[in-house]
């Protein structure tokens, strides 16, 4: 199987929908649709462009002292709202912020989002995906929007909430979209024994992280059982795999050799890489994460 590495640039936004507008000294300041954000980002440790005193911004995410994930939102401007409408090529979505600092959207998989569209046009065959750890939706959507039936699985009920609301401002509620809330280990272990299988599987598993019954997920632990359920999962013709890693202590060489050990015997190319945000206003780049990409041709 031949790889190749790669940088994957989420550079698929219309300017006024995401921009990331300075980073740097520990903070990113970011554009999301009508909306401007500050956040904590570890990976900035460099200098920014602009003080970071200077920056203005509608909120503020305050971390916790040594958790970057956790804290509260700062109000810097009291007409915020809590929730405002943002696009990507056609599909709407509710920003909203989180307790985890995030917005309800991770705007670099916009790379994956045009990757699977176009994978999934391309076959001339109707297309079955299945998005594990789908959050609030937009894969689904993309995918759908391209022609595909999806399942999507997320252990939250309330992001499924959010990802059938996104359906229904995106025009979709009608597509075929199986909303699952489950475990990713059981319900892939119960389709296998159902017989059912998927030409596309898109996985974005959490470092850490519980399922509807309290299930535990450790991303090093249970990676490897998950990836052999998705490879008996995939379909006699399968089109692609997306597996994308946050905050783990691996380099995208080691994510993109587990997966293709689980998929060896198939041909194909493996892509791996880190993901990252430009910069509006200057040629640096934020990394984000890393992820390896598997497709058939």
């Amino acid at each position: 199987m031949k790889s190749t590495s790669t940088l994957f640039l989420a550079d698929q936004w219309d300017a006024d929908q995401y921009a990331l507008l300075d980073s740097g000294d520990g903070q990113k300041w970011e554009r999301f649709g009508s909306q401007t954000v500050i956040r904590p980002d570890p990976q900035a440790f460099w200098l920014p462009a602009q003080p970071v005193a200077d920056w203005q911004a509608d909120a503020r995410f305050d971390a916790k002292a040594g958790d970057d994930e956790r804290g509260n939102w700062q109000l810097l401007n009291p007409a915020a709202p809590e929730a405002w409408e943002m696009h990507w090529r056609g599909l709407r979505l509710n920003a909203r912020r989180t307790p985890f600092r995030h917005l309800g959207l991770f705007q670099e998989h916009s790379v994956h989002w045009a990757f699977a569209q176009n994978q999934i046009k391309s076959a001339g065959r109707k297309i079955r995906l299945l998005n594990l750890f789908g959050y609030t939706g937009m894969m689904s959507l993309a995918a759908a929007q391209a022609g595909a039936e999806v399942t999507h699985l997320d252990a939250s009920p309330k992001s499924n909430a959010y990802g059938k609301e996104h359906a229904e401002m995106s025009g979709l509620q009608d597509a075929p979209i199986r909303w699952i809330a489950d475990d990713a280990m059981k319900f892939t272990a119960r389709e296998i024994r159902r017989g059912n299988t998927y030409d596309a599987i898109v996985l974005d598993p959490p470092k850490f992280g519980r399922g509807t019954k309290n299930e535990t997920w450790r991303f090093e632990e249970d990676l490897p059982g998950l990836l052999a359920n998705v490879r008996t999962l995939l379909s006699d013709q399968p089109l692609f795999v997306i597996l994308t890693a946050y905050a783990v202590r691996l380099s995208h060489i080691a994510l993109a050799q587990a997966l293709a050990g689980h998929l060896e015997g198939l041909g194909g190319k493996i892509e791996m890489g880190e993901m990252a945000l430009p910069h509006v206003n200057d040629e640096r780049l934020l990394p984000t994460s890393i992820c390896a990409r598997w497709r058939a041709t």
